[in-house]
């Protein structure tokens, strides 16, 4: 992907310019460490030269944004408990309590990275009804959610410096 970003970029971003553009929006991870590395090193040097907002979006609360449109009118108010494979045995998780009538997310548990043990305790505490989701490694699908909460956030009147994204690694690469 690194070999080519320079060519995706110049071919996505026609017929605009990047004065076109009012924000950019990232995913933060957890990922490839590879991949969100390069993504956000793209997006902050982006958004630091054309001087745009840079919206850093976790990739589990993009995957839970992706579950609430798949489900879109089913149900008014729910929470995703997100799960996805991590090195050395563990599991990337979060909580998010989704609200269909107001389109929001709120983080019950933050981004973390946790022994599937951990989290199966995390859960058995919860007081509220959640649904399990097994977030799969191909996360490209989630990209038009990370626009999506993105462009939430900026209608909100958000504006987050390039400086303030910043990788969600969840552990050391090494």
């Amino acid at each position: 992907m690194s070999t080519y970003l320079h060519q995706h970029l110049t071919e996505f971003i026609k017929p605009q310019t990047w004065a076109d553009l009012g924000f950019i929006a990232v995913a933060k991870g957890p990922g490839s460490f590879t991949s969100t590395r390069i993504g956000i090193v793209t997006a902050r040097t982006l958004a630091q030269q054309l001087d745009v907002p840079l919206f850093a979006i976790s990739t589990l609360a993009a995957m839970a944004w992706f579950q609430v449109a798949k489900q879109a009118g089913k149900t008014e108010q729910s929470s995703l408990a997100l799960q996805m494979p991590a090195q050395r045995s563990q599991l990337f998780s979060a909580i998010y309590q989704v609200s269909v009538e107001n389109w929001t997310l709120t983080q019950l548990l933050p981004d973390s990275v946790m022994t599937p043990e951990t989290w199966k305790q995390s859960l058995d505490t919860l007081t509220i009804p959640y649904q399990l989701v097994d977030v799969p490694r191909d996360l490209g699908a989630n990209a038009v959610s990370v626009l999506e909460l993105a462009y939430g956030h900026w209608q909100q009147g958000k504006r987050p410096h390039w400086s303030e994204a910043l990788p969600f690694y969840g552990q050391h690469p090494v």
